[in-house]
């Protein structure tokens, strides 16, 4: 498949995009700064941000497949399927009284990064924008390395 020409890159999905960190920014500030009731809330809302947004790029992913007018590979429909189920794994130590949320954000925070890999196969597969790995690459890595942050700060 041959990538589709796309109009420019958008600045509302760029200014979206980059305000999408600004929770996990907001969290990291609050966990460094040891406030014990604002510790915990901050920890449970930059857990529950990364792995919502790990999700939605599920959800991303699955809306570019569905789009496609060629056919598509089968390892993205896997692939789409993926962070819904790693987020959901990593609610495991969570909810079964484990040491949390260290491991759990660790979780996250890789396939955050790791979703890179992802972005850059549909990018070679044509099924997504021209523009798509410059908005994809600051924001896997900037979220992937504030939830790492937090993390090991927990």
């Amino acid at each position: 498949m041959t990538p589709r020409p796309d109009p420019a890159f958008p600045p509302l999905a760029r200014w979206l995009g980059y305000a999408g960190l600004l929770p996990q920014i907001l969290a990291l500030v609050a966990v460094a700064a040891g406030e014990p009731g604002g510790r915990f809330t901050a920890l449970a809302l930059s857990y529950a941000y990364a792995a919502l947004i790990l999700s939605f790029l599920g959800g991303l992913w699955w809306g570019l497949a569905a789009q496609a007018h060629a056919p598509v590979p089968r390892w993205v429909w896997f692939a789409a399927v993926a962070p819904s189920l790693i987020a959901l794994v990593s609610a495991v130590p969570w909810a079964t009284g484990d040491a949390w949320p260290g491991p759990s954000m660790a979780l996250l925070g890789l396939s955050l990064l790791g979703s890179l890999m992802v972005d850059y196969k549909l990018r070679s597969a044509g099924l997504c924008p021209s523009w798509w790995l410059a908005l994809r690459l600051p924001l896997s890595i900037g979220l992937g390395v504030l939830t790492l942050a937090i993390g090991y700060l927990a």
